[in-house]
């Protein structure tokens, strides 16, 4: 990756995450800074940013945003995940209602831990590692819970349910949507203005 690809990938993840506009161009100016005296030694943007560019964005945003202003959009963000998948529920078996076992439960409450853990730990863990996740924490909870409490039901969600798990995330959702396109035209950018 070029200087300007990295500085674009960084700008888009700490958008994401929510870090203001004065700390975001105190950080450009700060890692701008700091490929240019390794390039000037001899050195390569991977020395200095490593080879996941994303971790090293994530883990510099963890430093300037703590936990407490992280958290919430984390959350929401997980409620909006929770109200999608139970959308899709609905969807599949075209009715108003869906049925929730407690094994249905316990796999969706394992993967959102686990999911929200690694989210908040590390940064954006992909939609293939989610489904990793899923099935590696998810559904050994799943099938534990169905051995020990059976198969019943245990309560019935209208589908106002999703509406409600939908809305507390739709705001960081549609900023995401923007900052993955406005991400997408500086890394376009970026290409053009490397080409000769």
């Amino acid at each position: 990756m070029t200087n300007a690809q990295i500085l674009a990938a960084c700008r888009s993840n700490w958008e994401y995450r929510g870090v203001d506009d004065a700390s975001m161009r105190e950080m450009l100016d700060e890692l701008s800074a700091h490929l240019e005296d390794a390039e000037a030694a001899g050195r390569t943007a991977q020395d200095v940013v490593g080879r996941d560019v994303r971790a090293f964005a994530a883990s510099w945003a963890r430093a300037r945003a703590p936990l407490s202003r992280r958290a919430p959009r984390t959350v929401a963000m997980a409620c909006f995940a929770a109200g999608c998948l139970l959308l899709g529920a609905y969807l599949i078996r075209w009715t108003t209602e869906v049925d929730v076992a407690a094994a249905f439960l316990a796999f969706w409450l394992a993967t959102a831990a686990a999911t929200v853990a690694w989210e908040l730990r590390r940064g954006s863990i992909g939609l293939v590692k989610n489904w990793l996740v899923g099935l590696a924490v998810g559904l050994p909870a799943a099938i534990v819970t169905q051995r020990l409490a059976g198969d019943g039901v245990l309560f019935v969600l209208p589908l106002w349910a999703a509406a409600l798990l939908l809305l507390p995330g739709l705001p960081y959702a549609v900023a995401d949507a923007r900052a993955a396109k406005r991400r997408r035209k500086a890394e376009v950018k970026a290409e053009a203005e490397e080409a000769p």
